[in-house]
């Protein structure tokens, strides 16, 4: 049953694919369960989260990362629910709904981390075929190219209210200033009319940094939830790795002009007891309790809050949680991400991923080579029928879609004279 917090605004559901058949199951139930149980998704077990993925069992991968945010999520949400006067019995936030979305939120994510989404979005860009972006390649799978039949792709249906908690940013590439990041897909303009029913975002929010910030209750869950796993566990996993060490800390810390928090010294002096008496983990778990209670609900008038509780509510985070948050993350950017072996592996990263594009490029797109079979049919097929931009664009989802390991033995296949036997076929 389908709390009344929502309607049926909020469950209309966008764009061609696969219907859904309501029977036990709600739609939110729904959505989450495609996910899960989508190709895209379990491809992530093997896409880099920090470290690249299969150096280590224990480091986090994408999937790994995408599960503890929903599980962050949830747990935000349960405690909203539970704690929140305005919200109780059947008016309620949907935990499937919020699980679904933290499970989604990085489907859409490359091989290399972002290193990997950086070098696409340059090469898409260089051919004037609109750019690469992480989150708007998560529209890209959910609304075009979930299911494939022979060389047609097509979407899952998600309802508007899933497909607005995936939305994160809502400006339009060429509305972008910069183009780097923080964008969805000229081509996805429709998804943001839809979103938004009879108002156009551009047009409530001239500013595009104010647009990006305007989310729904269930995206703004989803990306604290998401700030809490990454900052803390990427420092659980550089301590781990051996990048984040005592002296490490104590250098960094005497070095940094900022106070984050206010009182960074105590609560580095704390993480540092912890990793000598080696019990950093459960310290750093603590944490995440903390951040999670340090959310609560709040009312706010929208242009949107008429038409569906999504925007009659919002969460607050607690300022000290936020800043312990910034503070943890910076310094994981400078001791884990700004170290020359990370820095090293995603130049190999990009590399590896810009070479591809253009070989793959030049025989599809330019039909140099054209003898060779370089691609699967299908998306041969699929590039034949397709005009240039869109040719780019079907390279760029191939690429995408490959994990680490997959990019690396291509590469391999196709560069490394001492990599062909029958073995290094599979």
């Amino acid at each position: 049953m389908i709390s009344t917090f929502y309607n049926d605004f909020d469950l209309e559901l966008f764009g061609r694919g696969e219907a859904k058949k309501l029977k036990d199951r709600t739609p939110f139930e729904q959505d989450r369960d495609r996910i899960i149980y989508s190709p895209a998704f379990r491809r992530l077990q093997n896409k880099t989260q920090v470290f690249l993925s299969g150096e280590y069992d224990f480091y986090r991968t994408r999937l790994t990362h995408s599960i503890e945010v929903s599980q962050i999520g949830r747990s935000i949400c349960n405690h909203l629910n539970r704690t929140t006067d305005e919200l109780g019995d059947d008016f309620t936030i949907d935990q499937n709904l919020v699980e679904s979305i933290c499970l989604a939120h990085d489907i859409g994510h490359p091989s290399f981390g972002h290193a990997g989404e950086a070098v696409l979005n340059k090469l898409m860009k260089k051919h004037k075929a609109g750019g690469f972006e992480g989150n708007a390649q998560n529209l890209r799978i959910l609304v075009d190219i979930f299911y494939r039949k022979g060389s047609e792709w097509s979407g899952m249906k998600p309802t508007r209210a899933f497909l607005d908690g995936m939305l994160k940013y809502k400006t339009l590439f060429s509305d972008s200033k910069k183009q780097k990041n923080h964008f969805v897909y000229d081509s996805q303009e429709e998804i943001l009319d839809f979103v938004s029913g009879d108002f156009r975002f551009r047009d409530e929010f001239p500013i595009e940094k104010e647009r990006n910030f305007f989310k729904s209750i269930e995206c703004q869950i989803m990306d604290w939830a998401d700030d809490i796993a990454y900052s803390i566990h990427d420092v659980s996993d550089g301590i781990q790795a051996g990048f984040i060490t005592i002296k490490s800390i104590r250098k960094w810390q005497q070095d940094k002009t900022t106070d984050y928090t206010g009182r960074d010294d105590q609560l580095l002096d704390e993480l540092c007891d912890a990793m000598i008496n080696d019990d950093y983990s459960r310290y750093l778990a603590r944490l995440i309790g903390i951040f999670i209670h340090g959310t609560r609900l709040v009312r706010r008038e929208t242009f949107l809050s008429s038409a569906t509780n999504r925007y009659r509510f919002g969460i607050e985070r607690d300022r000290q949680m936020d800043d312990i948050c910034t503070l943890l993350k910076q310094m994981a950017i400078a001791l884990v991400f700004h170290t020359p072996q990370v820095h090293q592996l995603e130049y190999k990263g990009e590399q590896i991923l810009k070479r591809l594009f253009k070989v793959f490029s030049k025989r599809y797109v330019e039909r140099e080579h054209s003898h060779f079979t370089l691609l699967p049919d299908h998306y041969a097929k699929a590039i034949d029928r397709a005009d240039e931009p869109m040719k780019y664009r079907i390279i760029c989802d191939y690429l995408s879609g490959m994990t680490d390991g997959f990019v690396v033995r291509t590469y391999k296949r196709l560069f490394d004279p001492d990599f062909g036997s029958i073995i290094d076929l599979v």
